[in-house]
């Protein structure tokens, strides 16, 4: 069997609502698969059923418990409690044990899955610390990007760069704005986090939504959501270069004031300013070094793919081990 095989196999014997541990356990306990030097297998089964939900494979459903996800085959379904699916009560979870506790993985920690996945469409990016602003004041949670980004539009001759500068200037570049989340898993979760995009990004070209996992029943919410206020949904991976955007961000002018604004309130974000307007007015001679100059005051993202399975095993970031 393949690992997806031997999930789906452990989930039929189940048959009914289990957690990623108990079709771990019925895995390893029935010889379904070899996970030969694996180091984290348990977090790979996990991996396995959140990818049947995020892929948008009919074959798995899954349940909120508590601050977990429990799952079943939807051809199942008529063997659980409606009481059950509709969240009323909790289920009693089916399988040798329960799921053990686990270390989870920090907000922040998701901030270089991002920047990785930016980076790999020609977007640098920056985190915005929030406790490094002047004012602690709570409402500026309203205010702050999590992270930015900026895109440069990338034309291949000398002539046709000077040409668009010296119409606009605005035209050579894009500014996002990011609101990064865990987990969002209810229709009141996502309103908040999606107005909360919209309030951080008011000043931005285009401003995101991002979470490292929707829940499967918010996809017509969030596609009204976006065509209202045009903020636009990221749905980051593990692997980064997995990530997808499941609703483009509209176009808006920068807001000059919101940007002197932040800029006053934030230092980070005044330097991000800095070295952008650095490299868009550097002389042909100075070019690849203010370039260079604004890639290392960015973000680091990963080299490779063993950079990304490392940093993942090391934050309890879910992944998929091959």
């Amino acid at each position: 069997m393949t690992i997806k095989e031997a999930v789906l196999k452990s989930l039929e014997d189940i048959n009914g609502v289990t957690n990623y541990w108990a079709v771990f356990e019925h895995i390893i306990s029935n010889n379904y698969y070899d996970f030969g030097e694996a180091k984290t297998p348990g977090s790979t089964v996990s991996a396995i059923l959140g990818d049947f939900i995020r892929n948008g494979d009919t074959r798995v459903k899954r349940i909120k418990q508590g601050s977990t996800y429990s799952y079943y085959l939807t051809k199942n379904e008529q063997n659980i409690g409606l009481e059950i699916l509709s969240g009323e009560t909790e289920p009693l979870v089916t399988g040798k044990t329960k799921a053990r506790k686990t270390k989870t993985y920090e907000e922040r920690t998701l901030h270089k899955l991002l920047s990785s996945f930016l980076k790999n469409i020609d977007t640098y990016s920056k985190t915005i610390f929030h406790e490094h602003s002047n004012g602690k004041d709570s409402n500026q949670i309203w205010t702050h990007p999590d992270m930015v980004g900026i895109k440069f539009l990338n034309l291949q001759t000398k002539a046709s760069q000077n040409f668009l500068k010296s119409i606009n200037r605005v035209d050579t570049f894009k500014l996002s704005s990011y609101e990064l989340k865990k987990e969002i898993n209810s229709d009141s979760e996502l309103k908040k986090a999606y107005f909360q995009a919209v309030s951080n990004s008011s000043w931005a070209n285009y401003g995101y939504l991002v979470a490292f996992e929707f829940s499967d029943n918010l996809y017509e919410e969030m596609e009204r959501l976006n065509q209202s206020f045009g903020i636009g949904i990221i749905e980051l991976n593990a692997n980064p270069y997995q990530s997808k955007i499941l609703f483009p961000a509209s176009y808006r002018d920068l807001d000059f004031k919101t940007i002197d604004k932040l800029c006053k309130m934030n230092n980070e974000f005044e330097n991000f300013i800095v070295q952008v307007e650095k490299l868009m007015t550097a002389s042909e001679k100075y070019l690849m070094g203010a370039e260079k100059e604004l890639d290392e005051f960015c973000d680091t993202y990963f080299a490779n793919d063993t950079e990304v399975e490392n940093y993942c095993t090391e934050n309890h970031i879910p992944i998929t081990i091959e």
